[in-house]
């Protein structure tokens, strides 16, 4: 019994000895797949912003400001704009309508999807493959890469469309209505949905440029049916991206005669399941690229 008991007693101090090391090493490894992550950020930043697909994301991202700098430049002096109180569901409607449904929807596919397609068309992906870097340490860094320059270029795109509108109208009332109003707020708000939008729209158009060769026709039924969102039962809503962003805006757009209403959810649930979904779609993909074979042929 004795020698069973110093037996016992030698594999715990050997294992609280080894502790220590344990925990070096999972310090270390993490350590590695941060620096890891970094430098694949530092690379694929470089490629979302100077590359030539970057092109259709400035011009995506600029549209709403060029259409509404043409608008306060060309506007007759005789038109009637409505009341200063107005503006708030007019920008409301520019945003819900254009900037969040349209532009950062197929913004986000564009930069997403091509992070991994666009290197299979550009045939360079085997580099990342043939490094030694964990598959999911790529998802990782490619997917905060696009993130990035998304939520960078449509934070510019909501903050500048809703300035541009109110200050070309009514300057003084304008001024008065960010500095001490509930401008600010709403100014604020709509940039939260923005990078919400981008972080959701995000995960799932890499999953979608991972998972189909040809992405365009996926693309087109997620813009058909978050835009049909309004007419879903409510049960169906809740697989949507777009309903949980609606519930978050300042000003709530209306959605016609025939949209199904429903409780919009309150921030406390739309964000945090947001950020589940994201975490659950980037979890899937990093299972997917763990198997995933690099043919080139037909590309």
């Amino acid at each position: 019994m004795s020698s069973t008991s110093e037996i016992k007693e030698q594999a715990v101090a050997a294992a609280n000895a080894n502790e220590p090391n344990v925990r070096r090493s999972e310090r270390s490894f993490w350590a590695l797949w941060t620096r890891q992550t970094l430098a694949i950020l530092r690379l694929e930043i470089r490629k979302n912003f100077l590359s030539r697909r970057a092109l259709l994301l400035y011009l995506i991202a600029a549209a709403p400001l060029g259409l509404l700098s043409l608008f306060a430049v060309f506007r007759m002096p005789t038109d009637d704009a409505g009341s200063f109180s107005q503006l708030s569901t007019a920008y409301a409607a520019v945003y819900g309508g254009l900037i969040l449904r349209t532009l950062i929807f197929f913004g986000c596919a564009w930069v997403f999807m091509n992070l991994f397609r666009g290197e299979v068309v550009d045939r360079s992906l085997h580099y990342y493959f043939l490094a030694p870097v964990r598959r999911e340490v790529l998802v990782v860094g490619k997917y905060l890469s696009g993130l990035i320059a998304t939520v960078l270029l449509f934070s510019i795109t909501t903050v500048g469309s809703m300035l541009i509108l109110y200050f070309s109208l009514y300057p003084s009332e304008s001024a008065r209505y960010f500095a001490g109003g509930a401008g600010g707020a709403h100014l604020l708000a709509y940039l939260g949905v923005t990078i919400l939008a981008c972080i959701g729209y995000g995960a799932v158009f890499l999953l979608v440029g991972l998972f189909f060769r040809n992405p365009i026709i996926p693309a087109l039924l997620l813009y058909g049916w978050e835009w049909i969102n309004f007419l879903l039962p409510p049960l169906l809503k809740k697989l949507s991206v777009i309903h949980y962003l609606q519930s978050l805006v300042p000003v709530p757009m209306s959605e016609g005669p025939f949209a199904v209403l429903v409780e919009p959810k309150p921030a406390w649930i739309s964000v945090p399941s947001l950020f589940l979904f994201t975490g659950v779609v980037l979890f899937l993909a990093s299972l997917h690229i763990r198997r995933m074979e690099i043919s080139y042929a037909g590309d």
